[in-house]
């Protein structure tokens, strides 16, 4: 990913208990954007939000949720991120996706 690019953040929202093919589709689509060499995700796992449905998943004790919001971020080339968007598409029923533009001002991995 070169800093001068058209970078795009992709953000998905998903529910915890979401799934594709048999597992946990957070980590279906994290395996996805791995194997089509995006530069890197982070899943973060929510402690309460609601979607379209408002319906409250909370990790509140004495609501306990199973299925925490979930939210995926990857940073990459507009190219690379516009790619990989049919197979989301197709892997993701209930959620949100969303793209922005950024600015990436640094991007270094060992130590470079």
């Amino acid at each position: 990913m070169q800093h001068e690019a058209d970078n795009r953040l992709l953000r998905i929202f998903i529910g915890e208990s979401d799934t594709y093919d048999g597992k946990p589709l957070y980590m279906a689509i994290i395996e996805v954007l791995r194997r089509e060499g995006l530069a890197g995700a982070t899943v973060v796992r929510g402690i309460e939000g609601f979607g379209k449905s408002s319906r409250l998943h909370t990790a509140h004790i004495l609501r306990l949720s199973e299925d925490l919001p979930i939210i995926i971020e990857c940073v990459d080339t507009a190219d690379k991120v516009e790619a990989i968007l049919p197979s989301l598409d197709e892997m993701i029923g209930d959620g949100l996706v969303t793209l922005e533009r950024v600015e990436v001002r640094v991007y270094r991995a060992n130590g470079s």
